[in-house]
């Protein structure tokens, strides 16, 4: 990414001139990142199974050093996997030759794991004996466990990406796209155009939420069909992952709880057009988000790195920052050449500034080469200060403030809840899956990261049952941030002015009267508090900004 970054700013010169360039990335973050990658996509194929040695040795008679060490040679280590020989069986454990005259033990808890891949949805029995998986004279790959031991093990076929980024200016402090780079040069976090999933829906309640809706306000979780002649029967319909129907639900709950038909009605209720629009603010360009309902589910597609960039709005208080990788760009004579220029969020700015509607003019991936400051366009002191850009608001406080709090109760009570063992209470973020677990998702933060991991097969084809975003990808997005965020300080969410906390009843959404118990709390922008409601009574076919009207347009959907 830098050779090519590079290549647009100097030409063939990059490659001749003596340039020293300093990136964005933090060496730890890489790797933690890389190690994250690896652990979240080996654990993946380990729950599917082993598809067997990579070849036998035909020569069983003859595994002299000399003949084994030839045979590695056409094997690569490939990350943490090292390639091997299995010298020697016995019922419960193994001797595996790696070359250099260096043999090591695998015990049954190493290799016990290793049912037969049948496909992404069925494995074979449990082995028995070391036999049933590993023979004398297979070459097979073992890496090292975090207790010193060594595993059996296998390259990865799904992919993965994990993306890290520093939410006030857009730093890139972490980006791996591949296993291995010397295995795949393709760069997913940038190439891979993939379907976000329910990874777009904050974008979409977010849009909901400027049109008048409340977390309160409640939508009908029900069945819901759209005559669409570009479908299969002429109709979508579309459903939630559990296939099951929960009726009138409040918006805060549908999202952490990740409900599909809440968000097709919202969508409906505010219409594409609204939710394109707040998606271009987002740094979404338009051929990503389609023009029609499905984007409620996030049909669309778009590269991991965007989906960084995007989530970047709700960890830095609702400002629009582009990513950059290079920071500076010195001569070989150690002048500075380009140095960078990024947006930056006005930390003073966080509980007030106006807001900037209209699309970004600008949706290239990244902050261009020709927006950093070179010495000829620049009459200040390259080495010095110079003037500061700040960030466009995108989202004014309040409903920053209400959709970060949403997307923190992910965490603490929704899909996302297994990222509570890091210990911490200013974590966000959003799960995505899209249909038949093409794509797994976790795009997440707090207010100092925003991380984005994702796993996928290349071919999109099905990772499998129950392979969603919370199982496949959350646990990177874990691994990763439980050691850049070590040691860190929590950050509070700081309600802005013109807010009113309240109790209402969690059915309906309205507000109680005094004197009646119960109920939950929930924070409104002052002109959309809820009027008092009859307690325990439900909308539950409203689809609109107003707690105590029903949108007909959707009940004539119903089935």
């Amino acid at each position: 990414m830098v050779r090519a970054q590079m290549v647009e700013a100097f030409g063939d010169d990059a490659y001749t001139g003596g340039y020293s360039v300093i990136t964005t990335l933090d060496s730890d973050g890489q790797t933690f990142a890389n190690n994250a990658l690896r652990k979240a996509l080996d654990d993946y194929d380990r729950r599917h199974g082993y598809r067997g040695p990579l070849s036998s040795l035909t020569t069983l008679d003859d595994l002299s050093v000399e003949v084994m060490d030839s045979a590695l040679t056409g094997y690569p280590t490939v990350g943490a996997l090292v390639p091997g020989i299995v010298v020697q069986t016995e019922e419960k454990k193994a001797r595996v030759y790696l070359g250099d005259s260096n043999t090591i033990a695998l015990d049954w808890d190493a290799i016990s794991w290793a049912r037969p891949y049948i496909d992404e949805d069925k494995r074979g029995n449990k082995p028995a004996k070391v036999d049933d998986v590993i023979k004398q004279g297979d070459v097979i790959y073992v890496k090292p466990s975090e207790e010193g031991k060594w595993q059996l093990s296998q390259v990865p076929k799904v992919s993965g990406a994990i993306i890290a980024l520093n939410p006030a200016d857009g730093a890139i402090l972490s980006l791996v796209g591949s296993y291995d780079f010397f295995q795949s040069k393709f760069n997913r976090a940038v190439q891979s155009k993939r379907q976000p999933g329910s990874g777009f829906k904050p974008v979409l309640y977010t849009a909901g939420l400027e049109e008048g809706f409340t977390p309160a306000s409640t939508i009908n979780d029900a069945p819901i069909v759209f005559e669409d002649d570009s479908m299969q029967g002429g109709a979508w319909r579309p459903e939630n992952y559990s296939s099951k129907f929960f009726g009138p639900t409040r918006l805060r709950q549908a999202l952490y709880k990740s409900r599909n038909l809440v968000s097709v009605r919202l969508l409906d209720a505010i219409g594409v057009p609204v939710a394109r629009s707040m998606a271009q603010r987002f740094g979404f360009s338009l051929d990503e988000v389609p023009n029609n309902l499905t984007i409620a589910l996030g049909s669309g597609t778009t590269v991991p790195l965007r989906m960084s960039s995007a989530y970047a709005v709700f960890a830095n208080g609702g400002f629009r920052v582009k990513p950059y990788l290079i920071d500076e760009v010195r001569t070989i004579n150690g002048e500075l050449a380009l140095k960078a220029n990024p947006f930056v969020v006005c930390k003073e700015c966080l509980l007030s500034g106006e807001i900037i509607k209209q699309p970004p003019e600008n949706t290239a991936l990244m902050m261009p080469m020709s927006q950093y400051i070179k010495p000829e366009d620049s009459d200040q002191d390259m080495e010095g200060p110079h003037e500061v850009r700040l960030a466009d608001r995108i989202l004014s406080p309040q409903l920053h403030y209400q959709i970060s709090s949403i997307l923190r109760d992910v965490v603490k009570r929704g899909t996302g809840r297994k990222a509570m063992k890091l210990g911490r209470n200013d974590l966000a973020g959003k799960t995505g899956t899209t249909n038949e677990q093409r794509d797994a998702w976790f795009n997440g933060f707090n207010p100092d990261l925003v991380t984005t991991a994702w796993v996928g097969f290349d071919d999109q084809t099905t990772l499998g049952r129950r392979e969603t975003g919370g199982r496949a990808a959350l646990p990177m997005w874990i691994s990763y941030m439980e050691k850049a965020l070590k040691g860190k300080p929590q950050h509070a969410l700081v309600q802005p002015d013109a807010m009113v906390t309240i109790k209402i009843d969690p059915v309906t959404g309205l507000a109680l009267a005094p004197g009646q118990t119960g109920g939950i709390f929930e924070t409104f922008r002052k002109e959309l508090v809820p009027d008092i409601g009859v307690q325990g009574s439900s909308t539950s076919d409203n689809a609109s900004p107003s707690q105590s009207s029903a949108d007909s347009d959707l009940i004539e959907n119903l089935f």
